[in-house]
């Protein structure tokens, strides 16, 4: 009888752990990109996951190759301050190739996902983000396959055999969320982070919540609905935030926050479009949209959709381009962590 309560105890303990698991696995995100070239250390404070871009698949698609492993070294000494920071490999980002090679084949898939398994062990992080934009496409200048969205979920499907339980993985994805079968991949993810950006550049939003006249084909509403349209579900969303903006005309290219809030005023004014609910730069002279981007302002109603909808957290690209006081940084945070 002693044996049957110490072995039912024991159950009970492990039931209890699975659900301490599962409860953890759930709780909210608030993750930085942090690339290899800039040097801005991020306060971990506003911060649940780093992903740090980026690694790259190798020359013989077999493996993985870290841009600044030293970068990637002093991020991972943050948790020191902070232990329950996780750090993640990003790898990929637009015009890193190779992918379509690496995951056309089960023998490549397997070796990458050894490889992934080592940086991981290695370098002592916390899992994986696939960032490879995009299957079936080759506008980054990438190679391409009709059958790479299939591919697409053997990797991931071997990348979650071979990681350990604990350690995540996960992804970005166009805002459109093509290219992917999310039906059958997003089994294998903890969640998908949705690059809700890069839609358009000045004169239209590139980041704009809700339709406008100023939107472009798709906004971000629209971005996470037709993530779940295709199959994930919401508590797996994690909604994409810029901290830059992009521009045309006058501030031609791409441009921080932490600059745009530093334009003169004699020469620039910004402007808010509350059907969008998004902001934007006007030139006074030519009284042309030269700017879109975000603000604490279009942050804080972006992360009232999330907690509205039930959404993982928020992401952001990338945490340089925030003002020195983390301004943006604090916004996501707040917004994400106290709805």
């Amino acid at each position: 009888m002693k044996k049957i309560i110490t072995i039912v105890a024991a159950l009970a303990l492990l039931a209890g752990c699975k659900a301490e698991q599962k409860e953890v696995t759930n709780e909210k995100v608030v993750i930085a990109y942090v690339t290899s070239w800039s040097s801005v250390i991020p306060d971990p404070a506003h911060l649940t996951h780093i992903n740090y871009a980026f690694g790259h698949v190798t020359n013989s698609f077999d493996g993985v190759r870290i841009d600044n492993p030293q970068r990637l070294k002093t991020l991972v000494a943050l948790k020191e301050v902070k232990p329950e920071l996780k750090v993640m490999l990003s790898v990929g980002g637009w015009g890193s190739g190779r992918f379509s090679e690496m995951a056309s084949t089960d023998e490549r898939r397997k070796a990458f996902a050894k490889d992934c398994l080592r940086v991981v062990e290695e370098f002592g992080l916390d899992g994986i983000d696939i960032d490879w934009e995009y299957p079936t496409s080759d506008m980054a200048g990438i190679s391409a396959s009709p059958d790479d969205t299939e591919n697409f979920t053997l990797l991931m499907k071997e990348l979650r055999r071979v990681l350990p339980a604990e350690m995540q993985l996960t992804m970005a994805s166009a805002a459109n969320a093509k290219y992917v079968d999310f039906k059958e991949a997003v089994q294998y993810m903890d969640f998908v982070n949705v690059m809700n950006y890069d839609m358009a550049s000045a004169p239209q939003h590139h980041s704009g919540m809700y339709r406008s006249e100023m939107s472009p084909g798709i906004t971000c509403e629209e971005g996470i609905l037709a993530h779940v349209e295709a199959g994930v579900p919401m508590e797996k969303l994690v909604f994409g935030m810029p901290f830059y903006g992009r521009a045309s005309g006058a501030l031609e290219g791409f441009n921080d926050y932490k600059n745009i809030v530093q334009l003169p005023e004699d020469k620039f004014t910004i402007e808010w479009d509350d059907t969008a609910k998004a902001p934007y730069v006007v030139e006074v002279k030519s009284g042309d949209v030269v700017c879109t981007f975000d603000d604490p302002r279009a942050i804080a109603i972006k992360c009232d959709y999330i907690a509205e909808k039930g959404m993982r957290g928020a992401m952001y690209w990338d945490y340089d381009g925030d003002t020195e006081d983390h301004t943006l940084a604090r916004a996501v945070w707040e917004g994400v962590m106290n709805r």
